[in-house]
């Protein structure tokens, strides 16, 4: 009985699919559209936050210290600095290590330099990275007011303005999310509506006849994941496509920009998005039903 039961809600979801092709085709394109940009903007989300990241290890603090310092001083200086919060790395550079560098970037022309080892003019410094970028400004005001420090230089401005831009990208990529997951769900309860406004005489019949909500909804249910999941799928085929084709083009043109080809981002963005096809298609079935069987 049990067989028959699901066998006849599946032989109804699909007879309703085809009964109202157009109908079940707009609604298919509906989510297909919707979750392509969504893709879309996720994916841009995921490549600003590599983008983003790899900006924000290359981002260091340099505190530069007074002359005349103790080892004893500098040691407590590093202590105070390591214990900060948001603080993950310092590194001290003394001034003789911080001219050898400077010859290095010279590169041939490191002659110049030549005589400086006397009276060598750079100071000691503290390198100091953060686990985030915003995180920099706060670490860098604190430094900045410690005994001993004489300068405090972290790319003021550029700093300010990264942070400003990711978290931008971010809201926008949820925003999107929300827009094209409504509209989605709008479509796909209207598909519904119309079904179930086609069959409500049939539907009355069977809740005179003792029939239960769940046993009225399931149909229908399976109609909107059904069209939630083809949406899905196929949006999810154009993204993969795409994105191959975008990240092979890119690594060609500008291979300084690496995009994110991580096999298991993808799997699971692409994955994500099938899901919430699934979702959307329940949803938006759920909505509908849940209307008319309350009136």
């Amino acid at each position: 009985m049990r067989i028959r039961t699901f066998v006849y809600y599946f032989r109804e979801a699909f007879l309703s699919i085809f009964r109202n092709s157009w109908l079940s085709l707009a609604a298919v394109g509906t989510v297909t559209i919707s979750l392509l940009i969504l893709g879309c903007s996720l994916l841009l989300v995921v490549n600003t936050d590599r983008l983003a990241d790899q900006l924000e290890s290359s981002l260091e603090i340099s505190a530069f210290l007074k002359d005349g310092l103790k080892q004893e001083e500098i040691r407590e200086l590093n202590d105070k600095i390591r214990f900060l919060p948001g603080v993950v790395q310092v590194r001290f550079i003394s001034k003789e290590e911080a001219l050898e560098e400077m010859r290095r970037s010279f590169g041939p022309r490191k002659e110049i330099l030549d005589g400086l080892e006397g009276d060598n003019p750079l100071p000691d410094t503290f390198r100091i990275k953060t686990r985030r970028a915003d995180q920099v400004v706060e670490v860098a005001r604190k430094v900045a007011s410690m005994d001993g420090v004489e300068d405090v230089r972290y790319g003021q401005g550029v700093v300010e303005r990264l942070v400003v831009v990711t978290h931008w990208v971010r809201v926008a990529g949820i925003g999107a999310m929300i827009l094209v997951g409504t509209a989605a769900v709008f479509l796909i309860s209207t598909t519904i509506r119309l079904s179930v406004f086609a069959r409500r005489r049939e539907i009355g019949i069977m809740k005179y006849l003792g029939a239960t909500n769940w046993f009225v909804r399931f149909p229908f249910l399976i109609e909107g994941m059904v069209l939630g999941l083809l949406g899905s799928l196929l949006a999810a085929a154009l993204v993969y496509t795409g994105y191959l084709s975008l990240v092979e083009h890119m690594a060609r043109a500008m291979p300084f920009i690496p995009l994110v080809s991580d096999g298991r981002v993808l799997f699971s963005l692409l994955a994500g998005l099938v899901g919430l096809g699934l979702f959307i298609g329940a949803l938006g079935s759920t909505i509908s039903i849940h209307r008319f069987l309350n009136v």
